[in-house]
């Protein structure tokens, strides 16, 4: 099976907070982690999402310790529209 990964960042400009996680997180940027597998058999290039994961704390918070909460694409993409009404 052949996966990639891809990594991004996203920026919250107010805390917020997701259904993986018990409290608010602190405003900031974190990376998105999100790995995908080849779907084979077709004809042409594809590729199924299998995991999604965010770095916490925020990249800017100086800590030794750092967690890969996963997260569904859908929880980020309505945490982003929240923050973005406020």
């Amino acid at each position: 099976m052949v996966e990639r990964t891809t990594e991004s960042e996203i920026a919250f400009m107010h805390p917020f907070t997701l259904n993986a996680l018990v409290g608010p997180q602190p405003a900031g940027t974190y990376r998105l982690i999100v790995d995908d597998e080849l779907i084979e058999g077709l004809s042409f290039t594809a590729y199924k999402r299998v995991a999604t994961h965010l770095e916490i704390p925020a990249i800017s918070i100086a800590t030794g310790k750092r967690q890969f909460l996963q997260v569904t694409q859908s929880d980020i993409d309505h945490a982003l529209e929240l923050d973005s009404r406020t």
